[in-house]
């Protein structure tokens, strides 16, 4: 696997990560992401500390994904019934 050593910053600090040259440009975009995040906790709400802001992020992030988890398994299930009523149509025509 080509992999390459990559610096990114998150919340201020600096991670010194190794990832796969095809995933740089994600985890660079996902940095991005969370940082975005984070400056707009920041203006928007009242904080103690960076870890408020870590912790809305995750949160925000988690329930992103749950949500779509649960839409991307809807949308199978119905592509499967879908799939299986096609068969039968074609089955009959056999």
């Amino acid at each position: 696997m080509d992999e390459i050593t990559i610096n990114i910053v998150i919340a201020d600090k600096s991670y010194k990560l190794t990832v796969a040259r095809a995933d740089e440009e994600k985890v660079r975009k996902a940095a991005a992401l969370i940082n975005d995040r984070i400056k707009s906790y920041s203006a928007h709400y009242a904080f103690k500390d960076m870890q408020d802001l870590l912790s809305m992020t995750a949160l925000q992030f988690a329930t992103s994904t749950v949500k779509y988890e649960a839409e991307l398994a809807y949308r199978d299930q119905n592509l499967g019934q879908k799939l299986d009523e096609i068969n039968a149509l074609l089955s009959e025509q056999l």
